[in-house]
């Protein structure tokens, strides 16, 4: 990625992360100088001149930004290290913020339709994460995932994992044995084992067939089935629970393959 890539990068992230364009732009342009004009700044963002000026207060009243009172006034972004910090911190509250608002929220049950054979669709591999990372946590018997693509076997995913108590078992399953002996190392406490799921992993599978990213059963009444887009990369996934919706009875099926019949979680 080039230069010019990095900065319209950096300035699409900070402006995700609640600093408007010409904010964003400044700070951006603060960044490659030791210290600047706003006549510099203007010249090196395209920022107007007269708009510089206002973005600069709003980055100092952020802790963003630094300002010399001279003639002309120079300008200067505060280090790397401490922006990325504070930004952090603004973000982590922001989030706190909206965690404390809806939490308060009364739901609205229409209870118009039965739960039992709802499944429910979600994309992006941080969400699916987070989701399978909740499920994991919640379970009280018993736990078996099937990791079909390596890549999420995350840090996150394995401190999860080796967080699971005494009283849960817990059964993964790998694809490959190089995948088991990673999983043998990273999750001690965990009983593996290789898939008899050979359709899952696409050996042979050409670039274009979807794969399967994970497979996981939680007490034998919840599951949550991945996919892999094969050009973006992209994970989607369904989820669904009660012992008797559709999916989690032909899930709990498929993942007995390749399990001991005494902890089958058909049975």
């Amino acid at each position: 990625m080039d230069t010019t890539s990095n900065l319209e990068e950096a300035v699409e992230v900070l402006q995700q992360l609640g600093l408007k364009e010409y904010e964003a732009r400044c700070f951006v342009g603060l960044s490659r100088l030791h210290s600047g004009t706003a006549k510099q700044l203007s010249e090196m963002t395209e920022v107007p001149r007269t708009r510089v000026y206002d973005a600069i207060r709003m980055l100092e009243a952020q802790g963003l930004v630094e300002i010399q009172h001279s003639s002309p006034q120079q300008f200067r972004a505060v280090p790397l290290e401490e922006a990325t910090e504070t930004l952090r911190d603004q973000y982590d509250a922001r989030v706190e913020r909206l965690h404390d608002a809806l939490e308060t929220v009364e739901i609205v049950d229409t209870d118009d339709e039965s739960s039992v054979q709802q499944v429910w669709a979600m994309t992006g591999q941080d969400a699916i994460e987070n989701r399978t990372n909740d499920l994991i946590r919640e379970a009280t018997d018993e736990i078996v995932l099937v990791v079909g693509d390596e890549s999420l076997l995350t840090e996150d995913l394995i401190d999860t994992l080796n967080e699971v108590g005494n009283g849960v078992d817990l059964l993964i399953g790998a694809l490959t044995e190089t995948i088991q002996d990673r999983i043998r190392v990273a999750v001690p406490e965990a009983t593996t084992f290789i898939s008899g799921l050979e359709w899952l992993h696409g050996e042979n599978a050409t670039v274009d067939e979807t794969a399967i990213g994970r497979l996981l059963l939680v007490d034998r009444s919840t599951i949550l089935v991945s996919s892999i887009m094969p050009t973006t990369r992209e994970e989607r996934a369904v989820f669904g629970e009660g012992f008797g919706n559709g999916l989690v009875v032909i899930a709990r099926r498929l993942m007995a393959q390749g399990l001991l019949t005494v902890r089958d979680p058909k049975q």
